[in-house]
């Protein structure tokens, strides 16, 4: 194969290189601030030449031609190995600290190391967390220090075969038997059966088991139980257990998606979480302060998905980005050399959009993370007054990035033409890992009519002059107004419009459903049949708070902290996602605001300059996201920019490729070939 080697140069593409040296920024300067500090870069940068270095030729590639079974052992054994690895870095860079080891297992470092994704991101995102979270401190001690250096592995079981979302449907029972001080696990029918928990498959000898908890057969509501599924040295099932794989998916090849079906399972009384609810050793129950409190594992989860989702739209706009820069096709005029494709007006409406996405609900994710964290604060001082409200707002944030993130990913391939078809580019696994997020951890729909619901009734408190949270503050910011804002074209003109929009959609779907109940309809069914207004006012809800978010983290205070070269581009990019975002909703702003045509041209126009300002900037911006290679693992988006003999390097190194002739010709082919048919 050593001639397969020699096809890629060890020079960058001349017109990559370009793009580069025409950069009107210092893209290190990006780099740290989009990793929060030059330290934190340096650091990346470290742990990326520690553990990508010595990775075999075409390791990011080899998992697409291995069996379903082959691809997950693969991804075992890739875990394992990088866990020698990252422990050491851990102990090198940041002794006692968990950034490392188990955190690169889910960052996006995570990317390279397993390009078919691996079956504890589950394990680290979510059993680990909830146990330090909602655990009691003689809990964390027991089983949070050794799920955090794997040595338990477990999951996260809630959602159900007929239940995911609606988690009051949840059937699995947990019944409190007083005599034996334990907690009876029962899974009652198939419906009830455990559906899609990360690694649970057969990888995770623990579950968070999420069920109805009864004590003398009164229902005290849903809590959490650590159970043991798999002996801890033989790793088969245990008695009453019934557990496997659910069979491969879209995408996620190696997560191990699983089900788990408990007949009678007994587990000690202090396996359930307790630090808030509680259940004593005479069946007492303790209910928690807050009805809402296991919502914080929701909250940071989706937290994690808005992370996760505005990293893979960036991966992806890094990819068909670089590769506009290389393509070269279709003169604009004839008989003239044919242009780079980034230079075709519309290929940067597919490009540039979609990277000013991923930087908004990045920036977001991150003001939400500061926002938990003063909520995690609170709760542990016995305040919960945030938690309704981060509640709706990460609901709105999950929906609102994964939507745009999944059909950004797609526009980008799309972008890349046939080429971007193929698995090398890894557009394909990117849009697999992306666009299960589109149901998981509340199906979108449904979290938006839940955002729809809370819209409303906040508008009722704000009707009768009752208080509401900040959150909703633009109701009476909006409400104020003797007639609708304005339209005088600035940042703030447009945020303005889209609260006001907001603001009077609520408005409309509160009406609609007062109205619909005043009709004889119960409150149920009028909410259904206000399905279609509540989701849209949820929808603008969200992207209000986006923008806003957005335009803050630009030109607020920590604007001081940056150049005014970074500033200038940064300021480029909100000026881009504003004027998009006003453009793809103006069906209903045009419902409640006056704009004139001047108005829609002058907004056209600005779509158009702000395109053209960031073209000298694009491929700059996407290096400044600090995506290695192994990361991105595509033959058009590689930092070199050579992607022609990577893409005839990939379709070599194809397994069918490896025999001139396929065992099938004589078998079937020649015969067809001659037969007289």
């Amino acid at each position: 194969m050593s001639h397969i080697k020699k096809l890629i140069p060890k020079t960058v593409n001349p017109d990559l290189l370009k793009e580069r040296t025409d950069a009107e920024f210092n893209v290190e300067e990006f780099a740290a601030w989009w990793q929060g500090g030059q330290e934190k870069l340096n650091t990346k940068r470290e742990v990326e030449r520690a553990i990508f270095s010595d990775l075999e030729d075409g390791y990011g590639l080899n998992h697409e031609y291995m069996s379903h079974e082959d691809v997950y052992n693969s991804s075992v054994k890739k875990v394992a190995e990088a866990a020698v690895k990252l422990k050491a870095l851990q102990n090198k860079i940041n002794p006692g600290g968990n950034d490392i080891w188990p955190g690169l297992l889910y960052n996006v470092e995570s990317h390279g190391l397993f390009p078919a994704n691996h079956p504890l991101a589950t394990h680290i995102t979510m059993f680990v967390d909830v146990i330090n979270g909602q655990g009691t401190p003689e809990q964390v001690e027991k089983w949070g220090k050794a799920a955090e250096n794997c040595n338990i592995i477990g999951t996260y079981a809630q959602t159900e075969l007929a239940h995911g979302t609606n988690v009051r449907g949840i059937a699995t029972r947990a019944d409190f038997d007083p005599k034996t001080d334990e907690f009876v696990l029962h899974t009652p029918n198939l419906e009830a059966y455990k559906w899609w928990p990360g690694g649970l498959g057969h990888t995770a000898n623990h579950a968070m088991v999420v069920a109805q908890l009864y004590i003398a057969d009164v229902h005290h509501g849903v809590q959490m139980f650590i159970v043991p599924v798999r002996d801890a040295e033989t790793h088969m099932p245990l008695p009453g257990v019934d557990i496997g794989e659910v069979g491969k998916k879209l995408g996620m090849v190696a997560v191990n998606q699983g089900f788990l079906g408990l007949d009678n399972v007994r587990i000690p009384r202090t396996n359930m979480l307790m630090k808030f609810a509680k259940v004593e050793r005479d069946g007492t129950f303790k209910a928690s302060p807050a009805s809402r409190v296991n919502y914080l594992t929701m909250v940071y989860t989706r937290c994690l998905i808005v992370n996760l989702t505005s990293t893979l739209l960036l991966e992806a706009a890094t990819i068909a980005t670089r590769y506009s820069a290389v393509r070269r096709q279709s003169p604009f005029e004839a008989n003239q050399p044919e242009p780079q494709i980034i230079d075709h007006v519309t290929q940067r409406l597919k490009l540039f959009p979609e990277i000013a996405n991923g930087m908004a609900y990045h920036l977001a994710a991150e003001h939400m993370w500061e926002i938990y964290a003063q909520t995690v604060e609170e709760a542990n001082s016995g305040k919960f007054d945030r938690l309704p409200d981060m509640h709706i707002l990460s609901c709105a944030l999950k929906v609102l990035a994964t939507t745009d993130g999944c059909a950004g990913i797609e526009r980008l391939r799309l972008s890349t033409g046939g080429h971007g078809y193929l698995t090398a580019a890894n557009m394909s696994n990117i849009y697999g890992n992306a666009v299960a997020a589109y149901t998981y951890e509340g199906e979108n729909t449904v979290l938006l009519l839940q955002i729809g619901r809370a819209l409303v009734k906040a508008w009722a408190a704000f009707v009768e002059k009752k208080p509401v949270s900040a959150s909703y503050g633009y109701f009476a910011t909006s409400m104020q107004l003797k007639q609708s804002p304005k339209w005088d074209n600035s940042r703030q003109c447009i945020i303005q419009a889209l609260q006001y929009t907001a603001a009077q959609k609520t408005r409309i779907a509160f009406e609609n459903l007062a109205e619909r109940m005043a009709s004889g309809q119960s409150q149920g069914v009028a909410a259904n049949n206000t399905g279609i207004e509540l989701a849209r006012a949820a929808e603008l809800h969200g992207r209000q708070f986006v923008c806003q978010t957005f335009l803050e983290q630009v030109t607020g205070p920590k604007a001081q902290k940056r150049s005014a070269a970074l500033n200038k581009i940064l300021e480029n990019v909100l000026e881009l996602f504003l004027v998009q975002t006003v453009l793809n909703n103006m069906n209903d702003v045009l419902r409640f605001i006056s704009l004139t045509d001047a108005d829609l041209k002058s907004l056209q126009k600005r779509l158009e300059v702000a395109l053209e300002k960031f073209r000298p900037n694009a491929v700059a911006v996407c290096d400044g996201f600090g995506f290695h290679d192994r990361v991105l693992n595509s033959v058009l988006g590689s930092y070199d920019g050579n992607v022609y003999p990577r893409l005839f390097d990939s379709a070599k190194r194809s397994t069918m490729n490896q025999k001139p002739v396929q065992k099938s010709f004589e078998t079937y082919l020649k015969p067809l070939m001659k037969a007289n048919l």
